[in-house]
């Protein structure tokens, strides 16, 4: 399976070795080289310092034709920025955005965006550390509905669309970024970073 995560956070970083370990093609993007120190010397994906944003960037890392995008970023913007880049505009079929608000996690679950919400899974992990029942924060929420731009078209597991892959034509994020620069797979050491 080939897997987009912007975001080299300890959880993105995470994310990736165990995928990576797993057998998965992973390509993992942020904007600090210094995040990809996080990175075990093992990783053999490949980490590129660039702005997950940015279409263009995502198209030249090889976001297209990804099984799986994650946006793992701290900003709730960046997250759901990037996520509508890669359902609408590379089509990807697995798409999740990471919000920490879990009231905006439920409303970009509306509007088609897979959510994920620390804030939910904390406070019902510790819930059920203390005995306590689940608190009904938002965690982990499936697309529920559409957004501006188009319908939501992501593939479950089991292979049924979520969406009917209206006109995806017109794209929806765009930023500025002159260049981005890779890390050679296997090497995560910041000294290893050249232009793409």
């Amino acid at each position: 399976m080939k897997i987009v995560i912007v975001g080299c956070g300890r959880v993105g970083a995470s994310a990736a070795e165990t995928w990576d370990a797993a057998g998965h093609e992973v390509i993992i993007l942020d904007v600090s080289t210094r995040a990809f120190e996080r990175l075990p010397s093992s990783f053999g994906g490949t980490a590129v310092r660039g702005d997950g944003t940015d279409e263009d960037v995502l198209r030249r890392v090889g976001a297209e034709g990804a099984d799986v995008f994650i946006a793992l970023t701290e900003g709730d913007n960046r997250n759901v920025m990037s996520a509508q880049l890669a359902a609408e505009a590379l089509e990807i079929p697995d798409v999740i955005a990471k919000i920490n608000d879990p009231v905006r996690a439920a409303a970009y679950s509306q509007l088609g965006i897979a959510t994920i919400c620390r804030t939910g899974l904390m406070v019902d992990a510790m819930n059920a550390h203390l005995g306590l029942p689940p608190s009904g924060l938002s965690g982990m929420l499936e697309p529920s509905g559409t957004h501006p731009g188009g319908e939501h078209h992501a593939t479950r597991a089991d292979g049924t669309s979520t969406g009917d892959g209206a006109d995806h034509d017109h794209p929806t994020v765009g930023s500025s970024m002159t260049s981005t620069a890779s890390i050679a797979p296997g090497s995560t050491a910041p000294g290893a970073v050249k232009e793409a």
